[in-house]
């Protein structure tokens, strides 16, 4: 089944959520074991420096103790030594001993027991040194031989040795934490390893076969176009010759059209004259009581004259009609010249000839600077502004003075024009309709045929832009005209 590009993102978007969620779950916890592993490891080594402390104590101790024998055997103070410097490590040592008893207070009661029984050791050593220092040898062999010392020293080392045999218990259970520890931290970065290969390799796998359906489709679609462009050529090349059909068909009916026509203004003429001799006969006839009479002067004085001027007011018609259409067909024909335009010097020459029209009815014509320029047709763009503008200036509202603005303005993708009056107003209804040909909107009490906005929507069209309208009846009509920046490359993209 094709991975179309919905499920594609639905399935990115959860693969990536899982991943990131396994992420967050091996960070955290590889966080966590790692921080429980160094509390462990700060245990161990705290518990180590206990045990050392333990065992240091008894072999000071053991130091002392035979360097005090020593010395009550031989008299020797040399034998001293080992006392004196036990004395000097047994304070940084008990010292050490009674900080980490005050961490662990577990331990802290054995801790005190050997600090106190040290100092009594120390106190009987010391007792015997000062009464061989004093010649009372007798005495202080008395004092050893009496086994206090060796009692004092016995019960240190149990004490000693039990703190040891429990520091050695709760190392081993810390060195069991740390495996487990380390071995949950193995599990969790080889789980998560395995997650986010699985995540990676589904994300892979479907990425993969996204790439090769879209390439496929792809594929497909070039194809599709090759073929649809051909038939867009040919619809195209079709449309141009129906088009230049309907071109040169509008130009020859119009000018086959204009023949009879002419003829029937010079018969139209002919009869004129022929009436002229007919009343001049009538003039010199006696019987004015003849019926026949009568009605052949009523018929030319009043039927014939009557007929003739519809006959001239159609064929005046017909012939502005023709003219229109051959006009229009004559623009389809005209071959574009595109040049660049200053706009701005254009539209002044196009305000200058309706400005006078306004200033009569206290009116203004004003073009907003500055205006973009346009590479495109001149004579093309003369006939659209100089069309609206007159259209504009035609149809304001004489209760009011006109105002008409003329601005521009660049678009990403070519440039807008707007002409902007407060005249009547078009009805939302007759909007697209005013563009329609020979229709017009509103009151019919201007002259026109209803071409000129055909013609600037055609022209508009073959400049490859459009035109539209924004207006609301007794406010006002803007015109918009939107054009390409330059005509040349949009022929060339064409």
């Amino acid at each position: 089944m094709p991975v179309t590009s919905a499920v594609f993102v639905r399935t990115t978007v959860v693969l990536l959520f899982l991943g990131f969620l396994a992420l967050l779950v091996i960070v955290g916890a590889s966080l966590w074991l790692v921080e429980r592993t160094d509390v462990y490891s700060e245990e161990v080594v705290e518990t180590q420096e206990l045990r050392r402390g333990a065992f240091r104590v008894v072999d000071l101790a053991q130091d002392a103790e035979t360097s005090q024998r020593g010395y009550i055997i031989t008299g020797d103070t040399a034998y001293l030594e080992p006392y004196l410097d036990a004395r000097s490590e047994m304070d940084a040592t008990l010292s050490v001993l009674r900080e980490l008893g005050s961490r662990q207070p577990e331990y802290g009661a054995r801790v005190a027991s050997i600090e106190a029984l040290l100092r009594d050791k120390m106190l009987e050593l010391n007792g015997t040194i000062e009464l061989m220092r004093d010649n009372r040898r007798d005495e202080a062999v008395a004092t050893v031989r009496a086994d206090s010392g060796k009692d004092l020293m016995d019960e240190l080392r149990s004490v000693s040795d039990a703190m040891i045999a429990a520091v050695d218990e709760e190392l081993g259970i810390a060195a069991a934490d740390m495996r487990a520890s380390s071995a949950a931290l193995t599990w969790v970065l080889i789980i998560g390893g395995v997650l986010v290969v699985a995540v990676v390799g589904g994300s892979a796998v479907l990425a993969a076969r996204y790439t090769r359906d879209l390439l496929r489709a792809q594929a497909e679609v070039r194809a599709l176009n090759v073929g649809l462009e051909e038939r867009v050529n040919e619809r195209t090349a079709d449309l141009i010759r129906a088009n230049e059909e309907i071109q040169r068909f509008a130009y020859i009916v119009s000018h086959d059209l204009r023949s009879p026509l002419v003829n029937i203004m010079g018969f139209t003429s002919e009869l004129e004259t022929g009436m002229q001799a007919i009343d001049r006969y009538l003039a010199t006839a006696a019987n004015d009581d003849d019926p026949t009479l009568k009605e052949a002067r009523q018929a030319l004085d009043a039927e014939m004259p009557e007929a003739i001027g519809f006959i001239r007011s159609s064929t005046g018609r017909m012939d502005n009609l023709i003219n229109a259409i051959l006009k229009l067909s004559r623009e389809g024909r005209r071959r574009l010249e595109p040049q660049r335009i200053e706009m701005a010097k254009l539209l002044d020459v196009a305000t200058d000839t309706v400005v006078h029209r306004l200033a009569e009815g206290g009116g203004e014509i004003a073009v907003a600077n500055p205006v973009p320029d346009v590479t495109s047709d001149r004579l093309a763009i003369e006939q659209i502004f100089g069309n609206l503008i007159d259209n504009a200036v035609k149809y304001l509202d004489p209760a009011r003075p006109g105002r008409i603005v003329i601005r521009g303005r660049a678009l990403p993708f070519g440039v807008q024009y707007e002409v902007e009056d407060n005249g009547r107003g078009i009805a939302p209804g007759d909007h697209d309709r005013i563009f329609e040909l020979f229709r017009r909107a509103g009151a019919q009490d201007q002259a026109g045929e209803g071409i000129g906005l055909t013609h600037v929507r055609a022209l508009a069209r073959r400049l490859g832009g459009d035109i539209t309208l924004e207006s609301q009846l007794g406010k006002g009509t803007t015109f918009r005209l939107t054009l390409p920046r330059n005509l040349p490359l949009l022929r060339e993209t064409a």
